[in-house]
């Protein structure tokens, strides 16, 4: 359940989903995709109405989960996009003398990304006196799937409160999520031919057979 509660959190549904409208859409879907599958099975057979049932109901009880694990990747992809501009800008601010607040307006007020609008709330709370900047902080962290993230947050924090020097740490975190997020292109696009494979096959093997098949069979049905 808490893994639920942080996945849904995550994916920037918190507001919008709660585990009881979780839990009655994956049953809804379940019987719709049994049902579904049992009224499309029964056009052939008893046995496959059966199975395509069970396969249903399995695919709509899974399908409200694979949707907030994708809302979840896509929005911790999206935040480590943005994530070393964010930094960078901060740090030039903190180098050209202007405070940790100051410097995140500057950021919040010129760009307009996911992680924007998220540090703005973070930095209402915090200047209206609703939370401490520490905990609007960590709140913020804690609604993105992302470790670098978290990381550079709690940087943030440590050198605040002790006063240590933020600039260069946070220019370094730039750089490593830079070379992060390179990373993650990287591997997706090496990963991009073989998931191409899959749909090619099924598009081209059926082609490649009646081209290849389909004389023979018009000859054995004239010899017929």
């Amino acid at each position: 359940m808490d893994s639920l509660v942080r996945d849904i959190r995550q994916a920037g549904l918190a507001s919008s989903v709660s585990i009881a409208g979780f839990a009655d859409a994956r049953v809804r879907l379940a019987v719709f995709a049994a049902a579904a599958g049992a009224l499309l099975g029964c056009a052939l057979s008893f046995e496959l109405a059966v199975l395509l049932a069970v396969a249903g109901a399995a695919w709509g009880w899974s399908a409200p989960k694979r949707a907030v694990v994708k809302g979840k990747k896509v929005r911790a992809e999206e935040l480590e996009r943005h994530l070393p501009e964010m930094l960078e800008v901060i740090s030039l601010g903190l180098r050209s003398g202007l405070s940790f607040d100051r410097s995140l307006d500057v950021y919040i007020e010129h760009f307009d990304t996911l992680l924007s609008r998220s540090l703005a709330s973070a930095r209402q709370q915090w200047a209206l006196g609703l939370a401490r900047r520490d905990e609007a902080l960590r709140d913020t962290a804690g609604t993105y799937d992302s470790a670098l993230f978290s990381r550079a947050i709690e940087s943030v924090i440590r050198s605040l409160r002790y006063g240590s020097s933020l600039a260069e740490g946070l220019e370094a975190t730039a750089r490593e999520a830079r070379a992060s997020y390179r990373a993650l292109k990287q591997e997706q696009v090496a990963k991009a031919p073989v998931k191409m494979m899959i749909p090619t096959g099924a598009l081209m093997l059926p082609a490649m057979l009646i081209l290849v098949l389909g004389p023979m069979l018009l000859e054995l049905i004239g010899g017929f």
